[in-house]
């Protein structure tokens, strides 16, 4: 019987994307293990991490962050391409996969990405790693984009959210494809704030520190209108503009589904978890294992089946 290539689309969905940690986790625990890993946005971190073998580094790190520490790595930019610089953050995934070239993964790994200039979906076969996952969660207007091969490169959800086509494309014969937006829009998308909780940072110009906010009653006023709401009731800047990158999202994923359907398309239910939510990470990886648990007997059954006989084997099988 030949060997099938499985392979798992993982789409974006920012924090949310903390859920494809569980649904990995419950395939290796009945000893199913992707051939190839393709992600988008968050899904590119996440296969990533898989991908390098630096997936419970990952679990671990997503598990220790609170609401403060949320707001720590986020190097807010008054002058730049987009709100947060994102070193921080980025620097911290660089320990996990430090050195690693997409090419000498174990795991065969693309990341998607969008050319900001044409948008051209681009899929990141080659080369750094780190960097390849940073350009694929550049969330236009919020993480500044990232700058490969002479091109400046996006979220890869503008073009491709849950990259199914690309899996198709790298041979792989069983496709479970991860829809982290479907039931998007009943959650709120807010870190939170928390009165007795300060909230440490810097303002920065692009990646260089300039100065410290005299006592914390203007950084929790800038976290505010930036992340949570503002006192008229109105969502902060950064919950206008994922909300709505959300929707369009959430709308290309089904456009794109519906040409090119995955074998099996897994929808963790994530209602009540709001993008920026990486703080609840327990929730979302225990929301992936429930998600993918039941479908373990029938990814085994299609692993199980043999590929179909073409044509041209039939005529000349003798």
């Amino acid at each position: 019987m030949a060997k099938q290539k499985f392979a798992l689309a993982l789409g974006g969905g920012a924090a949310r994307g903390w859920a494809h940690i569980g649904i990995l986790q419950g395939l290796a625990e009945a000893r199913l293990e992707p051939e190839i890993v393709v992600g988008t946005s968050i899904g590119a971190i996440v296969g990533g991490h898989y991908a390098s073998g630096r997936l419970n580094d990952l679990a671990d790190f997503a598990r220790q962050l609170t609401r403060r520490r949320v707001f720590s790595f986020l190097d807010l930019s008054v002058s730049g391409s987009g709100l947060i610089a994102g070193q921080r953050l980025f620097d911290r995934f660089d320990d996990h996969l430090r050195g690693l070239t997409i090419e000498q993964l174990p795991v065969r790994f693309a990341a998607i990405a969008t050319d900001l200039a044409t948008g051209h979906e681009v899929w990141l076969r080659r080369g750094c790693v780190t960097e390849a996952v940073r350009a694929s969660s550049a969330i236009p207007g919020i993480v500044r984009p990232v700058r490969l091969n002479g091109r400046w490169m996006v979220d890869g959800c503008l073009v491709n959210p849950v990259p199914v086509s690309v899996c198709r494309a790298l041979g792989a014969r069983v496709v479970v494809g991860v829809n982290l937006t479907s039931e998007f829009g009943r959650g709120g998308i807010c870190i939170g704030d928390d009165d007795d909780e300060e909230i440490p940072g810097e303002i920065v110009v692009e990646e260089t520190p300039i100065t410290r906010w005299n006592g914390s009653g203007a950084l929790q006023l800038l976290h505010r209108q930036i992340f949570g709401q503002r006192q008229d009731g109105a969502p902060g800047i950064t919950s206008v503009i994922l909300n709505s990158f959300s929707i369009f999202h959430d709308r290309i994923a089904r456009a794109r589904l519906m040409g090119d359907p995955p074998d099996l398309l897994v929808t963790p239910d994530l209602a009540d978890i709001g993008v920026l939510d990486f703080h609840r990470a327990d929730e979302m990886m225990d929301a992936g294992r429930a998600a993918i648990e039941p479908h373990i007997p029938m990814i085994e059954r299609y692993l199980k089946t043999p590929p179909p006989v073409h044509l041209n084997t039939r005529l000349f099988a003798g």
